[in-house]
């Protein structure tokens, strides 16, 4: 084993803290391990991921894609309806001209006729509306639906690096405000355009055959209409990704401080929590507010074209009924007409409302699926070897590895470091030494700048990420918990383990006795983040859990931090046997811990300084005798 990195010069103490401190949740400061893209120039959202050329346009094609059918059968039957509701001002002319005129002669056939179809053309239009809104809706929520679930295991498969400067409140707002933005759209928007399309086409036909004057009339009105639609179209954008950013950054604050509640509490942040919030608030409804003034722009700009052309055509239809040359049923189908086309302006204002909110939804949406892990998947996995059973380890070698994070910097200069099958080594040294950095590396929660990671001689690059978990599993500081039952959260370590094997794990752990006294045991709803239990208590469950996984290698990432001296100690008597046998790293400033490993290391700015057993090392002048006089001394003290 050789441990001999390179010293890197200009990079101080700091910087190196900084890089190698576990970043809060989306804190994205320097301390993150990536820095996000490119800025959209979103004041609101310091973390915005642009979505490449295209990739908004492919994510609708491929929720649609799927469901052409039925899309296509919700089309025809808007289609049927629309030509069935547009037959109405034909028919209104056809009487005006045709049916009083008969009835005058003593022919009411012609009236009757008229009245007939109407009525079947309104009832087929109903019901053709009542059959497209089911076919379209379950379209609607299939979609919605798909892109929930991808939004989810995208999330879910993107690296840890992407999490530590990405916020959960954005994830939240991306899979619920942005998709609702799409729901509108797909539920009501799209009808409305639909509807609006097939209307301009079915009505410039009528007017055309009907009077090619008129309908000249109505079709140079289309060109004012459609720069309106242009203009709001380009100014209605950037508000609306502006306000979709804005109300994921309320999100972000508000889950930030409920999750925060016990230090807001603690260091009395009510005060500069509201007023930070109260900002954030405002900016949202400043945005809904120019959203508003953007859509009254274009409303009153389509009436004023509307009511001018409807004006126009009244006026120059009643001078050519006077004079003959037209007939008053063809100016009243066409007035009607004329009203049925404009008067779906607001709702045409409305559907790009609508629109502009969920385009600038999806295009978050699809910068977010975009985004690749770093840490991907092997292209052509490989197994590792088989185990001497349960309880055995596997070497681990570093060969050549160097780190730093995307911010810049070496965080781990190159070195090489070899643990044999079944030792227990400790990891110790200061705040930002790089302990922490060479445990992610070895549980591939990123991937070395330089070099390889072995285990039993197999890169870590070359295993799936399911093999990887099952042979390599890391105890954190967090302790994290989900919602369900103790047994429940145990069981995460092997989902298909019995409740005799749960509880087996947990008494060799010594946390049997605490989890029976709970009020149903092992069936005890630990509620969310394990709220119902104590620190050391969520610890101890961790380490029940990574127990019945029976990985070959377990890493201790400062994992008996959160407990008391008596839990640290019972812990460490139950450790003694479940290490035995296993590959394990232990890091922790606690150097009580130190005392089950075989072999100590000892970090200082990223580079190993020292290495050997623990009484060599305390019976020497080096940092680790130092560390370990002054831990003494406290305790006398």
């Amino acid at each position: 084993m050789t441990a001999g990195p390179a010293t890197v010069p200009g990079r101080g103490p700091a910087k190196e803290r900084a890089q190698d401190a576990d970043p809060d949740e989306g804190a994205g400061g320097p301390g993150s391990p990536a820095e996000p893209g490119p800025r959209t120039g979103d004041p609101f959202d310091r973390d915005a991921l642009p979505a490449p050329a295209g990739a908004t346009g492919a994510l609708l094609r491929s929720l649609l894609a799927p469901r052409r059918a039925r899309v296509a059968f919700a089309a025809v039957l808007l289609l049927l309806q629309q030509a069935a509701v547009q037959a109405g001002p034909l028919l209104v002319a056809y009487a005006i001209d045709r049916g009083v005129p008969a009835v005058r002669a003593g022919d009411h056939g012609p009236l009757v006729a008229v009245g007939a179809g109407y009525a079947v053309c309104a009832i087929g239009a109903g019901v053709l509306q009542y059959g497209f809104i089911r076919a379209s809706a379950r379209v609607n929520q299939d979609v919605l639906l798909d892109l929930r679930g991808r939004i989810f295991r995208h999330a879910q498969a993107l690296s840890v690096d992407f999490h530590e400067r990405y916020t959960s409140g954005r994830l939240i707002s991306r899979s619920t405000t942005d998709v609702e933005s799409l729901r509108e759209l797909l539920s009501e928007g799209l009808q409305e355009l639909i509807g609006v399309v097939l209307s301009f086409v079915y009505i410039s036909a009528m007017l055309l055959w009907l009077d090619l004057g008129l309908g000249g009339v109505a079709v140079a009105s289309f060109v004012p209409l459609y720069l309106l639609v242009r203009l709001y179209q380009r100014r209605a954008k950037s508000v609306f990704l502006t306000r979709s950013s804005a109300i994921a950054a309320v999100i972000v604050k508000f889950a930030e401080t409920m999750n925060g509640i016990r230090p807001v509490r603690a260091f009395r942040r009510e005060r500069a929590n509201d007023e930070a919030f109260a900002g954030l608030n405002h900016r949202h409804e400043r945005s809904n507010g120019d959203a508003l003034l953007e859509m009254a722009r274009y409303v009153v700009g389509s009436r004023l074209v509307a009511n001018t052309a409807v004006a126009a055509m009244v006026l120059w239809g009643a001078y050519r009924v006077a004079s003959g040359t037209l007939a008053l049923g063809v100016l009243a189908a066409a007035v009607l007409y004329l009203r049925r086309l404009y008067d779906p302006i607001d709702r045409l204002g409305m559907f790009l409302n609508s629109y502009q909110s969920a385009a600038a939804s999806l295009e978050k949406i699809a910068g977010l699926l975009a985004q690749v892990p770093s840490v991907p998947e092997a292209a052509h996995p490989r197994e590792l070897p088989a185990r001497g059973g349960p309880g055995a380890g596997r070497e681990v070698v570093f060969e050549g590895v160097g780190f730093g994070y995307r911010t810049g910097g070496e965080v781990l200069p190159r070195f090489d470091l070899t643990i044999p099958a079944g030792q227990t080594v400790a990891v110790v040294g200061s705040t930002g030494a790089g302990k922490s950095t060479l445990a992610k590396l070895l549980a591939r929660f990123y991937d070395p700048t330089e070099g390889r990671v072995l285990l039993d001689g197999t890169d870590l690059r070359d295993l799936s990420l399911p093999e990887l978990r099952r042979g390599v599993v890391m105890v954190t500081q967090e302790a994290f918990l989900f919602s369900g039952t103790v047994a429940e959260n145990i069981a995460v370590g092997r989902p298909g383990a019995s409740r005799e094997e749960i509880e087996q794990a947990a008494k060799a752990i010594g946390a049997h006795d605490f989890v029976a006294s709970l009020p149903e045991g092992y069936d005890t709803d630990v509620r969310k983040r394990g709220g119902r239990i104590s620190a050391g208590q969520r610890q101890l469950v961790a380490f029940a859990r990574a127990l019945l996984a029976d990985p070959a290698v377990l890493i201790l990432d400062e994992a008996t931090s959160s407990l008391d001296i008596p839990g640290e100690r019972a812990v460490q008597h139950a450790m003694d046997t479940v290490l035995r046998g296993r590959t394990a790293v232990v890091i922790a400033h606690r150097l009580s811990t130190v005392e089950i490993a075989d072999r100590v290391l000892v970090m200082e700015s990223g580079r190993i300084v020292e290495d050997g057993a623990p009484d060599e090392l305390i019976g020497g002048e080096g940092r680790f005798a130092g560390l370990h006089r002054a831990w003494r001394e406290s305790l006398a003290g």
